[in-house]
């Protein structure tokens, strides 16, 4: 397994153009199976979830080839509606496929997702929803047997706006008799990255980006090509890195209205946060200041992936901040590991209490999940010493090559 080395406490300065959004890229590679043509996906990054969901679609019978940030998706050969469990163990998003499977077979088998170990991803909403639109389920040894014979058009209430299971709902919808509504709907940048995708192949869905989403089922889609959006978390993770790190970091390739509480935040702590259409600019104060209590929740507001980073930003800032939790009740994993290395973090239930200390200590440190993996590279770019952080896999998920990415805005890091 490989491990980032870093050399800590170096000033980040320079300009960086951030990858686009693998949230956004995973449901549209599920969505590519809706059509006989090839979908053409520009500027994919290269991370291993990526990899698995499409080495998914190759067991279906998919075609899938990849020319540097261009990923191609054949369906042509498409011939199994049952998914492989092994790989389905290996990424959540593997669920992203059981809309768009029932949409082609009228069945679908899929073993019960993987991923990160944050806490309980459970997909009842995503089988609610199915459910509210005729599905008939079975459960069996891990396995779930849908038969959508006798699927309807219906509108589809979410108990809790779940990003995945309304996307589901969407790409199954798109190639449904009838027309299909979503209420309590999710509202993030992703969803009307999907719906955009969907609407250029001819789906016709209203809006995304709200509360309510209204679906008109049509026959057949086309082929496509699409570049999907930034990436607001990895843009997230590099702006609180240079707050950290005393730094001044251009982010290219940024939408700042998808971070618009993020980067408020920034401005609290002390940093000064300018914007223009497509980019962001951090420019660090000597030190942070505490914000005193952050809340996770559905966007707009604050995006639990991004707790973990701002929390190792803010493990020596001026004053107190308080984590509350409310996405998943397992995602202080990397609480230990900062603690190893001098913070000042207590954990009560879903509230993380941080008391800013003059400085941290590298140390050997071990990454247990994607974002958590993240907040240690973070912490380790702005400790005093070297730290070493194990698990590198985990980061490999959701960042492409982020040990490239800080080296060239100042950081010491190497992967060994």
């Amino acid at each position: 397994m490989d491990a980032l080395r870093i050399r800590g406490g170096k000033r980040l300065k320079g300009e960086w153009t951030v990858q686009n959004a693998k949230n956004a890229a995973l449901p549209i590679m599920a969505g590519a199976i809706l059509t006989e043509g090839k979908t053409v996906l520009r500027d994919c990054p290269r991370l291993s979830d990526i990899s698995d969901m499409g080495e998914i679609l190759r067991t279906l019978g998919c075609g899938v080839h990849r020319d540097g940030g261009t990923l191609e998706i054949d369906p042509g050969g498409l011939c199994g509606y049952e998914m492989p469990e092994e790989l389905s163990k290996r990424i959540r998003s593997s669920i992203f496929l059981l809309g768009p499977i029932l949409a082609r077979f009228r069945r679908a088998n899929v073993s019960l997702p993987g991923g990160c170990e944050i806490g309980l991803r459970p997909i009842d909403l995503h089988l609610s929803g199915l459910r509210q639109l005729g599905v008939q389920m079975e459960e069996e040894g891990g396995v779930i047997r849908c038969d959508g014979r006798n699927m309807h058009p219906a509108t589809v209430h979410f108990d809790y706006p779940s990003v995945g299971a309304t996307e589901n709902i969407m790409l199954i919808s798109a190639v449904s008799r009838g027309e299909t509504v979503i209420t309590n709907a999710a509202c993030e940048p992703e969803i009307i990255c999907l719906q955009e995708f969907l609407n250029e192949m001819g789906a016709d869905i209203r809006g995304a980006g709200s509360e309510k989403i209204y679906i008109s089922g049509v026959e057949k889609l086309r082929k496509v090509e699409y570049t999907i959006i930034s990436d607001r978390i990895f843009a997230a993770t590099c702006a609180a890195a240079a707050a950290c790190c005393g730094g001044d970091v251009l982010l290219k390739n940024t939408e700042p209205s998808h971070m618009r509480l993020m980067l408020s935040m920034l401005r609290d702590a002390g940093c000064r946060v300018n914007c223009t259409d497509d980019s962001v600019r951090i420019r660090a104060c000597d030190r942070l200041r505490g914000l005193g209590k952050i809340i996770t929740a559905p966007y707009p507001g604050f995006p639990t992936d991004a707790q973990a980073p701002f929390m190792s930003a803010l493990c020596t800032a001026d004053g107190t901040t308080v984590f509350v939790e409310n996405i998943f009740e397992s995602r202080y994993k990397h609480v230990s590991e900062l603690v190893r290395m001098g913070a000042d973090i207590i954990v009560d239930g879903r509230l993380a209490v941080i008391t800013g200390c003059n400085y941290i200590q590298g140390a050997r440190v071990c990454a247990s999940d994607l974002r958590g993996g993240a907040a240690l590279v973070v912490a380790g770019l702005s400790a005093i010493g070297d730290t070493v952080v194990d698990g590198a896999e985990h980061i490999d998920r959701g960042y492409e090559k982020i040990e490239r990415v800080f080296e060239c805005i100042g950081a010491t890091i190497k992967r060994v």
